[in-house]
Protein backbone atom coordinates (compact mmCIF):
# COMPACT_ATOMS: atom_id res chain seq x y z
CA UNK A 1 0.00 0.00 0.00
CA UNK A 2 1.17 3.50 -0.79
CA UNK A 3 2.02 4.97 2.61
CA UNK A 4 1.38 8.49 1.28
CA UNK A 5 -2.37 8.02 1.58
CA UNK A 6 -3.23 5.16 3.95
CA UNK A 7 -6.83 4.91 5.16
CA UNK A 8 -8.29 3.25 8.20
CA UNK A 9 -11.76 1.88 7.43
CA UNK A 10 -14.30 0.89 10.08
CA UNK A 11 -17.81 -0.58 10.06
CA UNK A 12 -19.39 0.10 13.46
CA UNK A 13 -22.48 -1.82 14.52
CA UNK A 14 -24.37 -2.03 17.77
CA UNK A 15 -22.29 -4.95 19.04
CA UNK A 16 -19.13 -5.25 16.96
CA UNK A 17 -16.67 -2.97 15.20
CA UNK A 18 -14.81 -4.18 12.12
CA UNK A 19 -11.62 -2.49 10.96
CA UNK A 20 -9.55 -2.78 7.82
CA UNK A 21 -6.91 -0.94 5.83
CA UNK A 22 -7.44 0.54 2.39
CA UNK A 23 -5.26 1.72 -0.46
CA UNK A 24 -7.56 4.10 -2.38
CA UNK A 25 -5.38 3.87 -5.49
CA UNK A 26 -5.71 0.10 -5.82
CA UNK A 27 -8.28 -1.55 -8.08
CA UNK A 28 -9.61 -3.35 -4.99
CA UNK A 29 -8.86 -0.82 -2.24
CA UNK A 30 -9.77 -2.96 0.80
CA UNK A 31 -6.58 -4.83 1.63
CA UNK A 32 -7.03 -8.57 1.84
CA UNK A 33 -6.19 -9.99 5.24
CA UNK A 34 -6.41 -6.65 7.03
CA UNK A 35 -9.88 -7.14 8.54
CA UNK A 36 -10.25 -7.57 12.31
CA UNK A 37 -13.38 -7.49 14.45
CA UNK A 38 -13.81 -6.42 18.08
CA UNK A 39 -16.69 -6.17 20.53
CA UNK A 40 -17.43 -2.49 21.10
CA UNK A 41 -17.94 -3.16 24.81
CA UNK A 42 -14.20 -3.86 25.09
CA UNK A 43 -13.29 -0.21 24.46
CA UNK A 44 -14.44 3.13 25.91
CA UNK A 45 -14.44 4.87 22.50
CA UNK A 46 -14.05 4.39 18.77
CA UNK A 47 -10.62 6.02 18.96
CA UNK A 48 -9.46 3.50 21.57
CA UNK A 49 -10.66 0.59 19.43
CA UNK A 50 -8.98 2.09 16.35
CA UNK A 51 -5.67 2.55 18.19
CA UNK A 52 -5.84 -1.05 19.39
CA UNK A 53 -6.43 -2.26 15.84
CA UNK A 54 -3.57 -0.22 14.37
CA UNK A 55 -1.21 -1.51 17.04
CA UNK A 56 -2.33 -5.07 16.45
CA UNK A 57 -1.67 -4.92 12.69
CA UNK A 58 1.42 -2.71 13.15
CA UNK A 59 0.13 0.00 10.82
CA UNK A 60 -0.19 3.77 10.72
CA UNK A 61 -2.89 5.82 9.03
CA UNK A 62 -3.54 9.48 8.34
CA UNK A 63 -7.18 9.33 7.28
CA UNK A 64 -10.27 7.40 8.34
CA UNK A 65 -13.67 6.53 6.90
CA UNK A 66 -15.98 5.17 9.57
CA UNK A 67 -19.40 3.74 8.70
CA UNK A 68 -21.82 3.74 11.63
CA UNK A 69 -25.19 2.04 12.10
CA UNK A 70 -27.10 5.23 12.78
CA UNK A 71 -27.87 8.66 11.47
CA UNK A 72 -24.90 11.00 11.09
CA UNK A 73 -25.97 14.44 12.29
CA UNK A 74 -23.30 17.00 11.53
CA UNK A 75 -20.21 16.18 13.55
CA UNK A 76 -21.79 13.39 15.57
CA UNK A 77 -23.33 9.93 15.24
CA UNK A 78 -25.37 8.08 17.82
CA UNK A 79 -26.18 4.39 17.60
CA UNK A 80 -29.07 2.74 19.43
CA UNK A 81 -27.95 0.42 22.26
CA UNK A 82 -24.36 1.49 21.73
CA UNK A 83 -21.89 2.59 24.43
CA UNK A 84 -20.15 5.14 22.20
CA UNK A 85 -21.14 8.65 21.15
CA UNK A 86 -18.99 9.19 18.06
CA UNK A 87 -17.73 12.70 17.32
CA UNK A 88 -15.91 13.11 14.02
CA UNK A 89 -13.67 15.95 15.19
CA UNK A 90 -12.91 14.45 18.60
CA UNK A 91 -12.10 11.06 17.05
CA UNK A 92 -9.84 12.74 14.49
CA UNK A 93 -7.96 14.61 17.20
CA UNK A 94 -7.63 11.56 19.46
CA UNK A 95 -6.16 9.55 16.59
CA UNK A 96 -3.99 12.38 15.29
CA UNK A 97 -5.51 11.98 11.83
CA UNK A 98 -5.66 14.65 9.15
CA UNK A 99 -9.19 13.71 8.09
CA UNK A 100 -12.03 11.55 9.44
CA UNK A 101 -15.27 10.95 7.57
CA UNK A 102 -18.38 9.60 9.32
CA UNK A 103 -20.95 7.98 7.04
CA UNK A 104 -24.10 5.96 7.57
CA UNK A 105 -23.54 2.21 7.31
CA UNK A 106 -25.92 1.96 4.36
CA UNK A 107 -24.05 4.69 2.53
CA UNK A 108 -21.12 2.27 2.80
CA UNK A 109 -23.29 -0.65 1.69
CA UNK A 110 -24.38 1.42 -1.31
CA UNK A 111 -20.81 2.38 -2.22
CA UNK A 112 -19.80 -1.28 -2.02
CA UNK A 113 -21.90 -1.91 -5.14
CA UNK A 114 -19.20 -0.18 -7.20
CA UNK A 115 -16.65 -2.83 -6.14
CA UNK A 116 -18.82 -5.95 -6.08
CA UNK A 117 -18.05 -8.62 -8.64
CA UNK A 118 -20.38 -11.24 -10.07
CA UNK A 119 -19.14 -13.81 -7.56
CA UNK A 120 -20.02 -11.55 -4.63
CA UNK A 121 -23.76 -11.71 -5.32
CA UNK A 122 -26.39 -14.39 -5.93
CA UNK A 123 -29.61 -13.59 -7.79
CA UNK A 124 -32.87 -14.10 -5.92
CA UNK A 125 -35.08 -14.78 -8.92
CA UNK A 126 -34.12 -15.36 -12.50
CA UNK A 127 -32.66 -11.97 -13.44
CA UNK A 128 -28.86 -11.83 -13.57
CA UNK A 129 -26.52 -8.89 -13.11
CA UNK A 130 -23.07 -7.82 -14.21
CA UNK A 131 -21.05 -4.84 -12.91
CA UNK A 132 -21.17 -1.65 -14.97
CA UNK A 133 -18.39 0.95 -15.38
CA UNK A 134 -18.86 4.27 -13.60
CA UNK A 135 -19.27 6.17 -16.85
CA UNK A 136 -22.65 4.48 -17.37
CA UNK A 137 -25.57 6.03 -15.44
CA UNK A 138 -27.11 3.64 -12.94
CA UNK A 139 -29.61 3.77 -10.09
CA UNK A 140 -29.49 1.05 -7.45
CA UNK A 141 -31.39 0.32 -4.26
CA UNK A 142 -29.92 -1.41 -1.23
CA UNK A 143 -31.62 -2.74 1.87
CA UNK A 144 -30.82 -5.27 4.49
CA UNK A 145 -32.19 -6.84 7.64
CA UNK A 146 -29.99 -7.27 10.68
CA UNK A 147 -30.78 -5.93 14.16
CA UNK A 148 -32.87 -3.36 12.22
CA UNK A 149 -33.70 -2.70 8.57
CA UNK A 150 -31.21 -0.55 6.70
CA UNK A 151 -32.27 1.17 3.50
CA UNK A 152 -30.28 3.23 1.01
CA UNK A 153 -29.51 3.78 -2.63
CA UNK A 154 -26.75 4.65 -5.07
CA UNK A 155 -26.85 7.04 -8.01
CA UNK A 156 -24.04 6.76 -10.56
CA UNK A 157 -23.88 9.82 -12.80
CA UNK A 158 -21.03 11.10 -15.00
CA UNK A 159 -18.44 8.98 -13.23
CA UNK A 160 -19.54 10.08 -9.75
CA UNK A 161 -21.20 7.96 -7.09
CA UNK A 162 -23.84 9.50 -4.84
CA UNK A 163 -24.90 7.24 -1.95
CA UNK A 164 -28.33 7.98 -0.52
CA UNK A 165 -28.59 7.80 3.27
CA UNK A 166 -32.14 7.12 4.38
CA UNK A 167 -34.17 5.84 7.30
CA UNK A 168 -36.47 3.89 5.01
CA UNK A 169 -36.70 1.02 7.46
CA UNK A 170 -39.03 3.20 9.51
CA UNK A 171 -41.60 3.64 6.72
CA UNK A 172 -45.05 2.39 7.77
CA UNK A 173 -45.67 -1.30 7.04
CA UNK A 174 -48.22 -1.87 4.24
CA UNK A 175 -49.87 -5.31 4.56
CA UNK A 176 -50.59 -7.09 1.29
CA UNK A 177 -52.72 -10.06 2.37
CA UNK A 178 -55.51 -10.71 4.92
CA UNK A 179 -53.00 -12.63 7.03
CA UNK A 180 -50.62 -9.67 7.03
CA UNK A 181 -53.50 -7.36 7.98
CA UNK A 182 -54.14 -9.56 11.02
CA UNK A 183 -50.42 -9.55 11.88
CA UNK A 184 -50.46 -5.75 11.61
CA UNK A 185 -53.41 -5.59 14.02
CA UNK A 186 -51.56 -7.73 16.57
CA UNK A 187 -48.34 -5.74 16.28
CA UNK A 188 -50.25 -2.44 16.41
CA UNK A 189 -51.70 -3.48 19.76
CA UNK A 190 -48.14 -3.98 21.02
CA UNK A 191 -46.21 -1.13 19.33
CA UNK A 192 -48.77 1.42 18.19
CA UNK A 193 -47.35 2.48 14.83
CA UNK A 194 -45.79 -0.46 12.96
CA UNK A 195 -42.86 0.19 10.63
CA UNK A 196 -41.30 -2.16 8.09
CA UNK A 197 -38.49 -2.70 10.59
CA UNK A 198 -40.95 -4.30 13.02
CA UNK A 199 -41.22 -7.23 10.60
CA UNK A 200 -38.12 -7.32 8.39
CA UNK A 201 -35.12 -7.69 10.70
CA UNK A 202 -33.97 -10.27 13.23
CA UNK A 203 -36.40 -9.22 15.97
CA UNK A 204 -39.03 -8.73 13.24
CA UNK A 205 -38.92 -12.42 12.37
CA UNK A 206 -39.68 -13.15 16.02
CA UNK A 207 -42.53 -10.60 15.92
CA UNK A 208 -44.06 -12.36 12.91
CA UNK A 209 -43.73 -15.77 14.54
CA UNK A 210 -45.26 -14.57 17.79
CA UNK A 211 -48.20 -12.99 15.93
CA UNK A 212 -48.82 -16.20 13.97
CA UNK A 213 -48.72 -18.15 17.24
CA UNK A 214 -51.29 -15.78 18.72
CA UNK A 215 -53.53 -16.34 15.70
CA UNK A 216 -53.11 -20.10 16.17
CA UNK A 217 -53.74 -19.86 19.92
CA UNK A 218 -50.37 -21.23 21.04
CA UNK A 219 -47.60 -19.82 23.23
CA UNK A 220 -44.17 -20.00 21.53
CA UNK A 221 -42.20 -18.96 24.59
CA UNK A 222 -39.16 -16.70 24.38
CA UNK A 223 -37.36 -17.21 21.07
CA UNK A 224 -34.43 -15.71 19.19
CA UNK A 225 -34.41 -15.30 15.39
CA UNK A 226 -32.14 -18.34 15.05
CA UNK A 227 -34.73 -20.40 16.96
CA UNK A 228 -37.43 -19.49 14.44
CA UNK A 229 -35.26 -20.38 11.44
CA UNK A 230 -34.17 -23.60 13.15
CA UNK A 231 -37.80 -24.58 13.70
CA UNK A 232 -38.54 -23.77 10.07
CA UNK A 233 -35.64 -25.93 8.91
CA UNK A 234 -36.99 -28.78 11.05
CA UNK A 235 -40.41 -28.54 9.40
CA UNK A 236 -42.32 -26.84 12.22
CA UNK A 237 -45.44 -25.39 10.52
CA UNK A 238 -45.51 -22.07 12.39
CA UNK A 239 -41.75 -21.62 12.01
CA UNK A 240 -42.04 -22.30 8.29
CA UNK A 241 -44.95 -19.92 7.94
CA UNK A 242 -43.12 -17.16 9.84
CA UNK A 243 -40.15 -17.44 7.47
CA UNK A 244 -42.50 -17.47 4.45
CA UNK A 245 -44.23 -14.30 5.63
CA UNK A 246 -40.89 -12.65 6.40
CA UNK A 247 -39.55 -13.39 2.91
CA UNK A 248 -42.76 -12.29 1.18
CA UNK A 249 -42.90 -8.99 3.09
CA UNK A 250 -39.18 -8.46 2.44
CA UNK A 251 -39.83 -8.92 -1.28
CA UNK A 252 -42.76 -6.50 -1.28
CA UNK A 253 -40.71 -3.86 0.54
CA UNK A 254 -37.75 -4.34 -1.82
CA UNK A 255 -40.05 -3.88 -4.81
CA UNK A 256 -41.56 -0.74 -3.30
CA UNK A 257 -38.07 0.67 -2.81
CA UNK A 258 -37.23 0.05 -6.47
CA UNK A 259 -40.39 1.93 -7.49
CA UNK A 260 -39.65 4.78 -5.07
CA UNK A 261 -36.07 5.34 -6.24
CA UNK A 262 -36.50 4.30 -9.85
CA UNK A 263 -33.81 1.71 -9.17
CA UNK A 264 -34.35 -0.21 -12.40
CA UNK A 265 -30.72 -1.38 -12.43
CA UNK A 266 -31.12 -3.58 -9.38
CA UNK A 267 -31.70 -3.94 -5.66
CA UNK A 268 -28.98 -5.37 -3.43
CA UNK A 269 -30.00 -7.37 -0.36
CA UNK A 270 -27.40 -7.12 2.37
CA UNK A 271 -27.19 -7.36 6.15
CA UNK A 272 -26.48 -10.17 8.54
CA UNK A 273 -29.64 -12.20 7.91
CA UNK A 274 -29.43 -12.44 4.12
CA UNK A 275 -26.66 -15.08 3.82
CA UNK A 276 -28.22 -17.09 6.65
CA UNK A 277 -31.64 -17.06 4.99
CA UNK A 278 -30.54 -17.31 1.36
CA UNK A 279 -32.09 -20.73 0.74
CA UNK A 280 -35.34 -19.59 2.32
CA UNK A 281 -35.36 -16.43 0.18
CA UNK A 282 -34.72 -18.28 -3.07
CA UNK A 283 -37.53 -20.77 -2.41
CA UNK A 284 -40.10 -18.34 -1.03
CA UNK A 285 -42.57 -15.76 -2.25
CA UNK A 286 -39.89 -13.04 -2.16
CA UNK A 287 -39.62 -12.61 -5.91
CA UNK A 288 -43.34 -13.02 -6.55
CA UNK A 289 -44.17 -10.19 -4.16
CA UNK A 290 -41.22 -8.16 -5.48
CA UNK A 291 -42.68 -8.25 -8.98
CA UNK A 292 -46.35 -7.99 -7.99
CA UNK A 293 -46.74 -4.25 -8.63
CA UNK A 294 -49.84 -3.94 -10.80
CA UNK A 295 -49.19 -2.10 -14.04
CA UNK A 296 -45.46 -2.09 -13.30
CA UNK A 297 -45.21 -5.87 -12.88
CA UNK A 298 -43.65 -6.38 -16.37
CA UNK A 299 -41.05 -3.72 -15.56
CA UNK A 300 -40.27 -5.24 -12.16
CA UNK A 301 -39.79 -8.66 -13.75
CA UNK A 302 -36.68 -7.25 -15.47
CA UNK A 303 -35.11 -5.76 -12.30
CA UNK A 304 -32.37 -7.86 -10.63
CA UNK A 305 -32.69 -8.65 -6.93
CA UNK A 306 -29.29 -9.71 -5.62
CA UNK A 307 -28.18 -11.21 -2.31
CA UNK A 308 -24.78 -9.81 -1.30
CA UNK A 309 -22.47 -12.55 -0.03
CA UNK A 310 -19.25 -10.53 0.32
CA UNK A 311 -18.23 -11.07 3.96
CA UNK A 312 -17.18 -7.45 4.54
CA UNK A 313 -19.41 -5.37 2.28
CA UNK A 314 -19.51 -2.47 4.76
CA UNK A 315 -15.73 -2.21 4.84
CA UNK A 316 -15.56 -2.64 1.08
CA UNK A 317 -17.97 0.29 0.74
CA UNK A 318 -15.95 2.38 3.17
CA UNK A 319 -12.87 1.72 1.06
CA UNK A 320 -14.81 2.73 -2.06
CA UNK A 321 -15.85 5.93 -0.28
CA UNK A 322 -12.20 6.63 0.58
CA UNK A 323 -11.20 6.11 -3.04
CA UNK A 324 -13.93 8.52 -4.13
CA UNK A 325 -12.71 11.17 -1.68
CA UNK A 326 -9.22 10.91 -3.08
CA UNK A 327 -10.39 10.83 -6.69
CA UNK A 328 -12.31 14.08 -6.13
CA UNK A 329 -9.36 15.72 -4.42
CA UNK A 330 -11.11 16.04 -1.06
CA UNK A 331 -8.09 14.29 0.46
CA UNK A 332 -4.68 14.54 -1.18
Amino acid sequence: MSMATPFLIADIGGTNARFGLADPQADVPLLEGSVHEFAVAQFPSLADAARHYLAQVDARARHGVFAVAGRVDGDEARITNHPWVISRSRTRDMLGFEHVQLINDFAAQAMAITLLRAGDVVPVGGVGWSPAPLDQPRTYAVLGPGPGLGVGGLLVRDGRCYPLETEGGHVSFPPGTPEEIRILEILSAQFGRVSNERLVCGPGLVNIHRALCEIAGVDPGLLQPRDVTARAAQGDPLGMRAVDVFCAVFGAIAGDLVLTLGAWDGVFLTGGLVPKMLDFLRHSGFRQRFEYKGRFSPTMARVPSLAVLHPHAGLLGGAAYAADLQRRGVIA
